[in-house]
């Protein structure tokens, strides 16, 4: 469990399950991630399940975020192993635009290069998935280029962009070419040499790599 100022992380479970089956009703869900399109009730049940065995078997960490009133997005380190992992999330529609993919996103980068003592995170998006790149980029993402064909979203493959972050960075934004100057940063506070605060015992997967 990982815990901000709004902000609760925890793996999700089956009282999640009608909240994620509404969320990745969004178009904006289905057409930026690889989540089933039509996204049924079955299909929600059926990941609450595998990111739970995902975390036995060390190969992703998930967590669903929750405000006061409840679920507002999925964020998850993935394919974690030598010393790296891809950051992937996604905000329902009814909670974009109040930084909370920032907040969850920092609080998450904080755990990967702090406990998990992770060297690198990639993150990979759809070639004009905008809003996600600049979610990345706040956090201290750098752009490294496109990757033709490279992701699969859809029904068909597509250009893919993608960041890195590794453990040197000083996580200060900067600019993407990709996308426009930055004329406001995402406010998030940045919390490098904060401990965070986990509850419950270490997975395998991060006591391997502590």
């Amino acid at each position: 469990m990982l815990r901000t100022a709004r902000l609760t992380l925890t793996p999700p479970t089956e009282d999640d399950v009608e909240a994620i089956h509404l969320a990745c009703q969004d178009t904006e869900v289905q057409r930026w991630t690889n989540v089933p399109s039509p996204y049924t009730r079955e299909d929600a049940e059926q990941f609450v399940v595998l990111c739970a065995e995902r975390r036995s078997a060390g190969e992703e960490i998930t967590w669903a975020i929750h405000d006061a009133e409840g679920l507002v997005g999925m964020i998850g380190l993935h394919r974690i192993g030598d010393g790296s992992a891809e950051l992937g999330y996604w905000i329902s529609a009814d909670a974009r635009g109040r930084g909370y993919g920032a907040e969850a996103g920092c609080a998450v980068v904080d755990f990967a290069l702090g406990p998990m003592r992770l060297e690198r995170i990639e993150w990979h998006a759809v070639a004009g998935n905008e809003p996600s790149a600049r979610l990345a980029r706040s956090l201290g993402f750098r752009f490294e280029g496109t990757r033709r064909r490279g992701i699969r979203a859809s029904a068909e493959r597509e250009d893919a962009w993608i960041a890195g972050l590794v453990a040197s960075d000083d996580r200060s934004p900067v600019e993407w070419p990709v996308l426009e100057p930055r004329t406001a940063s995402l406010s998030i506070r940045r919390r490098r040499r904060r401990p965070i605060r986990v509850s419950g015992p270490r997975t395998a997967a991060s006591s391997a790599l502590r």
